[in-house]
């Protein structure tokens, strides 16, 4: 075979991309749900997976649970930077590209994904084993507890390519409009991870027996089956998506980096805020951080209801900003907004009316339950503000405007951890002026982050045009 009849049969014309459904015309609600459905179940299954292998390792002894416990913050950390921070970039630049009916572009944009991926997981994986023993030293950690977080840490984190491919490759196909495929392949993984998670652990039939480190292999064996399976489909004839090999372009890294970078350092600001805070409640003793940190809990029990919805948004504002309708991007961005603030605004009045039964699920103690109590019933009555902000600032990946919404994250965390924080360490604020500044601080989010989409945070933003990047000849 000549290399002109491979050149030839590499650029087999792929199917033809059409647009979801819907997406730039039609009514806003059914496709939005429709396209956040499946990633939302996603979403809420591998959150009760964590649970269940938490469960497991729990049968190893109290040092293995800390261990693990220790490692959680740092993976956690990753998996939003990979899914929420890059992973955003990849699906807004993705949408955009098809928007504008750049296809060739947007099949570019997989493979630099992929190229992306690459880098951070290794750089993950490179600090992970360099920094981890000195983190988790730091956290706490010692003698068998730092032993076990650091065999976990181990495993898990030689797995960070394959977590961060599943990720990019899963948003880039979000981008396009293809939620079932991503839902189909995580699910399956998962069913996956809760056989091989105890049989590892604990040695099932011909399987040794590894303990913590059991665990973690399940995890890496997960991601490498996703990762896989999502290249395998994005080959195939089936996906109006194709992986392939391609030159690569600054400009294509630029696109993905310009929503992506910014994201990322949203994920750390939102971590670290949480970090502070927790420390400042910290000064309370053991019963206040039991009733904040199980009452805190609800909070992410939300994030999978508005992420689900947040890649939906940033699918349709993407789409539209990439064919030139702007007024509709902003119609999506504000229905979105109002289904995120009607949600999460629902959670908060029903924690707000009935604080013991949730946190009634964890503890008893009459101390936690009052300190939690004082949590909600302070800081819930505002859990529609986040929500508002935060379905804002995925239709502003879409429109690749992040730019406000970072910016009215980081007035978040200087209210919330730094001003909290001094509060308490400084000048001896008790728990109840903490979470009225960590509620002040939500407010200004949603706020701010509304205020900049009104004052024009998004600009004229003109239909995507061919990028000055481009050669024309290709």
């Amino acid at each position: 075979m000549t290399a002109l009849s491979r050149q030839e049969r590499s650029a087999a014309p792929a199917p033809t991309y059409k647009v979801p459904p819907g997406v730039l015309d039609g009514p806003v609600v059914p496709t939005m749900l429709r396209l956040a459905l499946p990633t939302t179940l996603v979403l809420v299954v591998q959150t009760l997976v964590g649970v269940v292998e938490t469960w497991f390792v729990g049968f190893l002894g109290t040092e293995a649970l800390a261990g693990v416990a220790l490692v959680f913050p740092v993976l956690m950390l990753m998996q939003m930077m990979a899914n929420g921070g890059i992973g955003g970039g990849v699906a807004s630049a993705v949408a955009r590209a098809l928007g504008a009916k750049r296809h060739e572009d947007a099949e570019a944009l997989v493979w630099h994904g992929i190229v992306l991926a690459c880098a951070f997981g290794l750089l993950f994986t490179v600090a992970a084993f360099l920094g981890g023993p000195a983190l988790y030293r730091a956290m706490g950690g010692t003698g068998a507890t730092l032993t076990a977080a650091l065999t976990y840490s181990g495993v898990v984190f030689a797995g960070a390519v394959p977590l961060w491919i599943t990720a990019l490759l899963s948003s880039a196909l979000r981008g396009a409009g293809n939620v079932t495929v991503p839902a189909l392949v995580i699910s399956s993984g998962t069913v996956l991870l809760i056989i091989l998670s105890p049989a590892l652990i604990f040695g099932w039939g011909p399987l040794p027996r590894l303990g913590v480190a059991g665990g973690g292999a399940a995890v890496l064996i997960y991601y490498l089956f996703a990762a896989v399976a999502l290249m395998l489909y994005l080959r195939s004839a089936k996906s109006l998506l194709r992986l392939r090999i391609t030159p690569l372009r600054t400009g294509l890294f630029k696109d993905i980096m310009g929503v992506g970078l910014l994201s990322a350092i949203g994920t750390v600001q939102t971590n670290l805020t949480v970090a502070l805070v927790t420390a400042a409640v910290g000064c309370f003793g053991a019963d206040a951080i039991a009733g904040y940190g199980i009452a805190s809990r609800l909070d992410y029990i939300q994030i999978p209801l508005i992420f689900g919805l947040g890649t939906a948004l940033v699918t349709m504002v993407g789409h539209n900003i990439g064919a030139g309708q702007m007024a509709r991007a902003r119609r999506v961005a504000w229905i979105g907004a109002a289904i995120a603030f009607g949600m999460t605004e629902t959670i908060g009045l029903a924690a707000v009316l009935f604080p013991h039964a949730w946190i009634g699920l964890f503890s008893d103690d009459p101390q936690v339950l009052a300190m939690g109590t004082l949590y909600l019933r302070t800081v819930a009555p505002v859990y529609g503000a986040v929500g508002l902000g935060l379905a804002l600032y995925f239709a502003s990946q879409g429109a690749k405007r992040v730019l406000f919404p970072v910016l009215a994250g980081t007035a978040r965390m200087i209210i919330a951890a730094f001003i909290g924080w001094s509060a308490v360490v400084w000048f001896g604020a008790g728990l109840a002026p903490l979470f009225q500044i960590t509620a002040l601080a939500a407010l200004s989010y949603g706020f701010l982050t509304a205020a900049a989409m009104v004052g024009g945070a998004w600009g004229r933003h003109p239909a995507y045009r061919p990028l000055p990047w481009r050669n024309p000849a290709e």
